[in-house]
């Protein structure tokens, strides 16, 4: 698979150090990015940016993962049990981005509306955002939702009402679950969530293999 290519020199601050990294953790442990299949018992992968099956067609990362921030991952185990009292489970589209990745996503789409400008960065830089969708726990299967994942369409508005009743509760049901713990949608993405505190982390340029231990 196709590996990222090195960000630009210009652009905001960023981590690109392993060793700076570790000194983070090392300093304040909250700032780990954890796998999330280890933290979040059951969960389902899709990470759309290891295919070609997103926004841009093409492959961004050179293998399928999913890190968060340990408090981020952390709440999010907690609206993984939530959903499972009520019979569903989520399944994760992308989490933490190297910020290589912003910038060659913005060059394929530079529309700020749906691709964050390397600029200034995305939440998925700082490991604070999650892209997410549900799947049901007796079938394994996705649940009816407004559109596709990546959908550049005003259905894929979070206030977007013209759609079957099905999907507008399990989109309810998704946003309600999140919101409980700490996860603040972005109205243009029904899938898209920013944890709250994500200004307490930078943003950050690291490859998932250099996250693993």
């Amino acid at each position: 698979m196709p590996q990222p290519p090195a960000a630009p020199p210009q652009g905001p601050a960023r981590v690109t150090s392993v060793a700076e990294y570790r000194r983070q953790v090392q300093r304040d442990p909250q700032q780990e990015l954890v796998d999330l299949t280890k933290v979040i018992p059951g969960l389902k992968l899709d990470i759309r940016y290891a295919t070609a099956d997103n926004l841009v067609g093409q492959v961004i990362y050179p293998e399928a993962a999913a890190f968060l921030r340990r408090p981020v991952a952390e709440d999010l185990r907690r609206v993984q049990q939530d959903l499972a009292a009520q019979g569903y489970a989520l399944k994760i589209y992308d989490a933490y981005r190297p910020y290589a990745a912003t910038v060659r996503l913005f060059e394929a789409m530079p529309d700020a509306t749906y691709a964050a400008p390397p600029t200034r960065g995305s939440k998925h830089n700082r490991g604070c955002s999650v892209d997410v969708g549900l799947v049901d726990l007796r079938t394994g299967r996705d649940v009816p939702m407004p559109t596709a994942f990546d959908a550049m369409t005003p259905a894929a508005h979070s206030d977007y009402q013209q759609l079957p009743a099905e999907a507008r509760r399990n989109r309810a049901m998704l946003h309600a679950a999140l919101q409980r713990h700490g996860f603040v949608n972005y109205p243009a993405e029904w899938w898209h969530f920013d944890h709250r505190g994500w200004e307490q982390y930078p943003l950050m340029d690291l490859p998932f293999a250099a996250l693993r231990r």
